[in-house]
């Protein structure tokens, strides 16, 4: 049986060179995996998060999918104001929350892309009230007090809990890409909003340490010795590399299984 650390080690031995995306110093020093330099364009890419943004967006891809009949104008407005929602507007509002992706976004730029993107979501869940019926007016309540009470930590920071993410980020957009389809709930639906949750408690799990090493941690120093002798060496990047690869693969596992399923919806 293979040695369970020889994928660790092989690149991460003790004196030997690291190697992979994370050896750049530059990139070690950015707030996420994904965070492009500093300033200009780049700052609203990272703003956007776009791995977990996409992944999320998958979430609404699901729901929809469980539909008997699958509307393509219903999806698509629905994405929208997900993308609205969450892509833009609760990101924004995190960003305004203690600046942890260190943009150079200005205060005022982004209190008014999160009112507008808020709104816009809103906008167009009227719509789908008025197209679906009112089985979608709990979830437009509930939608913008999640997005602002979780990313400004209102309630004394009661809702910014990993409980609340894995429902927000995960569940909430299962449940809502279904009723916009259907009106109504039914069991298939809920099935996958309590599988949104878990994955999305797993995201939240690999996520959470990766954030403090790279946003908080000022040095880290040890070794790892193993039973045959080998001495590994611990820093930043080696504990960084199994917690973002496997967000990275999430993220894409999630996009390519939602894409899947439209298509074969769809087509």
């Amino acid at each position: 049986m293979r040695d369970e650390a020889a994928p660790w080690s092989s690149q991460h031995r003790a004196g030997g060179p690291p190697g992979g995306p994370l050896a750049d110093p530059e990139h070690l020093d950015r707030p996420s995996f994904y965070a492009a330099r500093a300033g200009g364009w780049r700052d609203w890419w990272t703003l956007l998060h776009p791995p977990y943004t996409a992944w999320h967006l998958s979430y609404v891809v699901v729901g929809a999918c469980l539909a008997s009949q699958v509307s393509t104008s219903r999806l698509v407005a629905t994405l929208l104001a997900f993308f609205l929602a969450v892509g833009i507007g609760a990101h924004a509002l995190d960003e305004l929350h203690g600046r942890p992706l260190g943009t150079r976004i200005s205060t005022s730029v982004l209190v008014t892309l999160s009112v507008l993107s808020l709104c816009g979501a809103l906008a167009l869940g009227v719509v789908g009230v008025w197209r679906v019926g009112w089985a979608l007016i709990p979830f437009m309540v509930l939608g913008p007090l999640l997005a602002v009470g979780y990313n400004l930590e209102l309630f004394g920071g009661w809702l910014h809990t990993d409980v609340v993410f894995a429902l927000a980020w995960g569940s909430f957009p299962v449940l809502v890409a279904y009723v916009a389809q259907t009106g109504d709930l039914a069991p298939a639906p809920v099935i996958a909003a309590a599988a949104a949750f878990f994955v999305s408690a797993a995201q939240r799990h690999l996520s959470t340490p990766a954030r403090l090493l790279r946003r908080r941690a000022v040095m880290i120093e040890g070794t790892v010795s193993l039973r045959d002798g080998q001495t590994l060496s611990v820093d930043k990047e080696r504990l960084l590399l199994p917690l973002e690869r496997a967000l990275q693969a999430l993220s894409w596992g999630m996009v390519l299984l939602a894409s899947a399923w439209a298509v074969a919806r769809l087509t």
